[in-house]
């Protein structure tokens, strides 16, 4: 919205500064945080009123969280995707249709985890919207995601696969392109999902990893920087530069509440909306594979779960003492500060490791 001021601008003046992406993004980043400060009080007040014996905890789970963690609100993610919203409509492009559809993803998977979190609350059991309904609904938002982004973008990149550190490898899928992004989209939300399980495990590796989105955003939106990495210009990307910083600064206002012992979970409304917001963006990028390598962490959650159910089911035994595997690590006798920490410093190796997928080449 305020990008449209540029068109009072006369020179070098202030109005000047809203035409680069760089200068929004600061503004939605400090108007995000600023929005968590303002209203995460309050909004936790409103929820402990209305939830009354918060979220429910899983009998089965690490004894310390029936202690600890009992009485806790969530629906946390909406002080986030409040921040993220407010943010993004006032400092992005309207005009620009990849904003649009990472704005549909997050807010659509948010949905998903708001209505599977009331019924949790509401029934005080940990059933929620059935897996098959969740996936359902996941896929067919992805679906109109992988089309939207096709019809975005150009010939000779719709459809089409890119590889890391291979510069002039595509791989053409043409319409099963759509299930490719549905299986990345919905695979992320749910990684992310997983992942939330120890007060603040997953919205710093979230935060870690958009922000690296939001370096690889803005690289490949610039003709001059695309050219010089000699990776694939997606023209109107760098928009998403905003988006992503709305997105930290409102995960760091929640964060300021979210810190060990936490006075808000993020729930699924939270968390299966981040996720996505990350696979949109990815597809958004042509970076679908160098999102399994910096959210490497959710795949491991992920896969541990998958894998624990698999092997169960085949020979009524379970490889981790607990799945997702952090709380593995629980059982094993780590703390949850040493658990999350130790995560954080993971997340950000395989940042970097994704980063430097942009120059290997």
């Amino acid at each position: 919205m305020l990008y449209f001021l540029n068109g009072l601008a006369d020179g070098g003046d202030l109005y000047n500064l809203f035409r680069y992406i760089t200068f929004r993004a600061g503004g939605a980043f400090f108007t995000a945080l600023l929005f968590g400060f303002i209203f995460g009080q309050p909004l936790i007040n409103l929820l402990r009123r209305k939830q009354g014996k918060g979220q429910p905890i899983r009998e089965d789970g690490p004894e310390s969280h029936i202690l600890e963690k009992a009485g806790t609100p969530t629906m946390g993610g909406v002080l986030i995707l409040g921040a993220i919203l407010v943010s993004t409509l006032l400092w992005a492009r309207l005009d620009n249709g990849y904003v649009w559809m990472v704005l549909f993803v997050t807010y659509s998977f948010g949905a998903i985890g708001f209505w599977d979190d009331y019924l949790k609350v509401s029934k005080q059991n940990h059933k929620g919207v059935s897996g098959k309904i969740r996936l359902a609904i996941g896929f067919v938002i992805a679906a109109i995601a992988g089309y939207w982004v096709m019809q975005m973008q150009s010939d000779d990149l719709s459809g089409y696969l890119a590889f890391p550190m291979l510069k002039n490898t595509l791989l053409y899928l043409g319409f099963l392109y759509i299930p490719f992004v549905m299986i990345v989209i919905v695979g992320a939300a749910n990684a992310v999902n997983f992942t939330d399980g120890l007060d603040g495990l997953a919205v710093m590796p979230v935060m870690i990893a958009a922000g690296s989105f939001g370096i690889i955003a803005y690289l490949i939106g610039r003709t001059d920087f695309s050219e010089y990495l000699e990776v694939h210009y997606v023209a109107g990307t760098g928009e998403l530069t905003v988006f992503v910083a709305a997105l930290i600064g409102g995960g760091l206002g929640f964060l300021w509440y979210n810190a060990p012992p936490a006075a808000v979970f993020m729930g699924d409304t939270g968390s299966l909306a981040l996720g996505g917001a990350l696979g949109a963006i990815a597809v958004a990028t042509k970076h679908e594979i160098v999102l399994a390598i910096i959210g490497g962490l959710f795949v491991v959650e992920l896969l541990s779960v998958v894998i624990q159910v698999l092997y169960y089911k085949k020979t009524g035994k379970r490889i981790f003492l607990m799945a997702p595997i952090h709380h593995h690590f629980e059982k094993r006798g780590w703390g949850e500060s040493q658990i999350v920490i130790r995560f954080w410093i993971i997340s950000l190796i395989l940042a970097l490791v994704g980063l430097a997928t942009l120059k290997i080449r």
